[in-house]
């Protein structure tokens, strides 16, 4: 079999592309850029176009064209293969499909996907389930990689709501995280999100189960409101006994965690999974790419820690700086963040203020925004900036200008930080974009 994925350096496109190469088939893919992850998939066999995409990488004898979301209509690729009648599959048709084929545990919510969705894999296979799994991050445990392959019939996956990819699956487990006010670009409201997710959660066969996060008010309602007679609701709760035992053996910190813990240990015991090796699973987990990933660098022989992370919701932005104070209450905390999309900081931006006002951290710095292609509205770049945000926040902030910056490149970033920190700072670099960069460019 022969496919062709385009923007094979997306996250769980790659995923999806290495099953596919594990199951034998020829794999080519474009992508605009190179990337570490567009590197492990050409070391594993797959044959990459990097730069512009073109017509020409597409040849008649491919079976199928798997493409990104992010890929528009007048693709010069996407184009060729319709001309050719050559079958085109999105990603989340793709991996809906292939959902169909599998025991699917599906992890849903607005935040907390990828960690949920690695803790219940780790603890899947410490039990001997030896589930395949296709993430949006990347795990020390898979070798650094965002996919693993199983020899069962378990698969376990991310299910995104963003244009509704997750009505592609077909799950037989779900767990709901949390539901609030994302993607409002596409979805217009509260409202429709709520929709969106009563139809995805109505997937679930007669003998499904549901796991659900009954610390969150929308997961909670939501549940209750599902039409199959006899679904499987199994609630987890910050509140129950559990949580201490979670917060006594977990590496990565804060209730966020704790909470997707809970969520992975009720999933484990829905699939009767004995506690002792969900707990033994949990206590080993390392954390995953860009989530809460620590490491220590040093700039002119000053000592100081990184703290890579993909918060880019204000809500995500508050917990995981939350976090890191409650792990480092007596060390001063630096932010650089990069905010993800235009729109999102347009239609997020009074929230994205109060959460760095309220985190009350010693120093802020904002990059420019991370423009996401094909997702945004037109002249949206008149409206808002990352000069904008900082202006905001120092405004109400009343701070001094020098502890919330705007700074206009990841390079000028790195000059910044090499001439002004001290030693013993937590620097938090945050955000979905390309941000991860200025932690690499640090030795340890």
């Amino acid at each position: 079999m022969k496919i062709h994925f385009i923007g094979i350096g997306g996250i769980g496109v790659s995923s999806l592309a290495q099953y596919y190469l594990s199951q034998g088939a020829k794999v080519s893919g474009s992508d605009l850029a190179r990337s570490e992850i567009t590197d492990l998939l050409e070391k594993k066999g797959a044959k990459l176009f990097i730069g512009e995409n073109r017509k020409e990488n597409i040849s008649k004898d491919l079976d199928l064209v798997i493409f990104s979301p992010a890929v528009s209509e007048n693709n010069p690729e996407f184009e060729q293969a319709k001309k050719y009648g050559i079958e085109a599959l999105s990603y989340p048709q793709a991996l809906g499909r292939l959902s169909k084929d599998y025991f699917t545990i599906a992890v849903s919510g607005s935040h907390g996907k990828s960690t949920t969705s690695a803790m219940i894999s780790l603890i899947l296979i410490k039990a001997g389930l030896d589930p395949t799994v296709i993430l949006g991050t990347k795990l020390k445990e898979f070798g650094d990689s965002n996919f693993r392959l199983g020899n069962s019939n378990y698969l376990v996956i991310e299910a995104d709501e963003y244009q509704v990819s997750f009505l592609n699956y077909r799950p037989d487990i779900i767990v709901l995280t949390n539901i609030e006010e994302e993607h409002i670009d596409f979805f217009g409201s509260l409202e429709n999100i709520f929709r969106a997710f009563h139809d995805y959660l109505n997937h679930l066969p007669e003998d499904g189960c549901l796991v659900v996060n009954y610390d969150d008010e929308n997961a909670k309602k939501i549940s209750q409101t599902i039409g199959i007679k006899n679904l499987n609701i199994k609630p987890f709760s910050l509140s129950l006994p559990d949580a201490n035992e979670i917060k006594n053996i977990l590496k990565v910190p804060g209730d966020h965690n704790i909470s997707n813990a809970l969520g992975a240990l009720t999933t484990a015991r829905a699939l009767g999974i004995s506690d002792k090796i969900s707990i033994k699973a949990l206590a080993e987990y390392q954390g995953a790419w860009r989530r809460f990933d620590i490491k220590e660098a040093s700039i002119r022989d000053k000592q100081f820690t990184i703290v890579s992370d993909y918060a880019h919701h204000p809500t995500e932005i508050k917990v995981t700086l939350k976090a890191a104070k409650e792990k480092w209450p007596d060390r001063n905390i630096w932010v650089v963040f990069q905010p993800h999309q235009y729109q999102r900081t347009f239609y997020l931006f009074k929230r994205l203020v109060k959460a760095f006002i309220e985190a009350k951290i010693k120093k802020i710095i904002l990059i420019p925004i991370y423009d996401v292609a094909g997702r945004e509205e037109k002249d949206i770049k008149e409206k808002v900036s990352s000069l904008k945000l900082i202006e905001a926040i120092r405004e109400q902030k009343e701070e001094k200008k020098e502890n919330a910056l705007y700074i206009p490149s990841i390079g000028e970033v790195k000059l910044f930080l090499e001439k002004n920190i001290q030693g013993n700072e937590i620097v938090i670099i945050m955000g979905a974009g390309n941000i991860y960069e200025l932690s690499k460019m640090f030795s340890t």
